[in-house]
């Protein structure tokens, strides 16, 4: 004890160091009344940090074209975001539903599609072989006209229209990757697969089909939205 006096006696030490630890066992036997053992989290309003790792290849796609994309799930979200070289991103936020929005924004736009899996998407675009929709953070699929429904379909608009939101399955890949979906294997109303009640379709071998524009394959494999507009 560091005492600025002189003629300091043990006793005088003694009690010192005695109502210390008194004082002491006081205050954590009032901290033991308020709180039993550690938590496992914190509050729900405090202040965090939470750290998840993204694919390096994908932190071009969470920025996204002069920093557009995190700089619209900062906003949105009230985080603050820093993302390294190696792919870990550093989510700071005020509340634990702030993070978990900006968490699953960004593993929405990191996300590979899963062959089966169904997803809920907007339509982004109609042409005359489908529909084009955004269903996983910036990921765009096509559905065949074919896919749209059970019955025959005359016109893609008949069916769908820009900005529908609908519900798709994945049901392929094409040879560059693009995702094909299908609506019509999947309850509209409720999400619930009915390939078995409707049955698969035959694949249609490459350039089968008609109708398109020149340059374009009527199963779409031909490009994506901004393709089909030009």
């Amino acid at each position: 004890m560091d005492i600025k006096i002189t003629s300091i006696t043990f006793e005088i030490m003694k009690i010192a160091l005695e109502q210390a630890r008194e004082g002491r066992m006081h205050i954590l036997g009032e901290m033991a009344k308020a709180i039993t053992g550690a938590r496992t989290d914190v509050a729900a309003t405090a202040p965090r940090i939470t750290v998840i790792t993204i694919n390096k290849d994908k932190i071009r796609d969470v920025i996204g074209s002069g920093g557009k994309v995190i700089r619209e799930i900062t906003e949105q979200t009230g985080t603050k975001i820093d993302i390294e070289d190696d792919g870990t991103i550093k989510i700071a936020a005020t509340s634990n539903e702030a993070a978990q929005r900006a968490i699953d924004w960004i593993r929405g736009i990191v996300a590979e599609p899963e062959l089966g899996a169904i997803y809920t998407g907007k339509v982004v675009k109609t042409a005359e072989f489908g529909a084009f929709v955004n269903f996983l953070g910036s990921r765009d699929g096509l559905v065949h006209i074919s896919e749209l429904a059970n019955e025959r379909v005359n016109k893609t608009t008949d069916v769908v229209k820009e900005g529908d939101q609908v519900k798709v399955k994945v049901i392929g890949f094409d040879e560059r990757g693009k995702v094909k979906l299908s609506m019509r294997v999947v309850d509209q109303a409720t999400g619930e697969d009915i390939t078995e009640k409707v049955g698969a379709r035959r694949p249609r071998p490459e350039g089968e089909g008609g109708g398109g524009r020149r340059g374009e394959r009527r199963d779409g494999s031909g490009g994506g939205p901004r393709q089909a507009a030009e």
